[in-house]
């Protein structure tokens, strides 16, 4: 069987939960048995659907796990962000026939929930994988 290439695109926008993060994915693939092809980090959550785009054009990117964690603030400005970005990243991976998992956290959650929802990125990972083998 095929070994699959994975991209991930982290953000470095509250690096100190999203770094612990990409350790879990990291992890998970090398118990998953597939590589990890191509690291981008992005400014924010917001900012990843450009670096999606040209990652997933890339003919040996099999699929795209993201990471990122929407905090919540005095405004509603986090939910806004994990809307427009959550959608764009459905609509990469609709467009380009390839898994773009969700391995963001939020909106609405404080940074001790953040810190409690570490493994999403693992689960993320996972998704990614089973999306593969479940359309190959």
């Amino acid at each position: 069987m095929k070994k699959f290439n994975i991209g991930i695109v982290v953000s470095e926008y509250n690096f100190d939960i999203t770094s612990m993060m990409l350790e879990r994915a990291k992890e998970h693939a090398k118990f998953l048995d597939v590589n990890i092809a191509k690291i981008v980090t992005v400014p924010g959550v917001f900012d990843m659907p450009l670096a999606i785009k040209k990652m997933i054009q890339e003919k040996d990117i099999d699929g795209i796990v993201t990471i990122g964690a929407v905090i919540e603030g005095e405004t509603e400005h986090d939910e806004v962000i994990m809307q427009h970005a959550a959608r764009k990243i459905a609509d990469l991976a609709l467009e380009y026939d390839k898994p773009v998992t969700l391995g963001i956290s939020g909106p609405g959650m404080t940074r001790l929930q953040a810190e409690e929802r570490i493994e999403k990125a693992r689960e993320a990972m996972e998704a990614c994988v089973k999306l593969l083998k479940a359309l190959s």
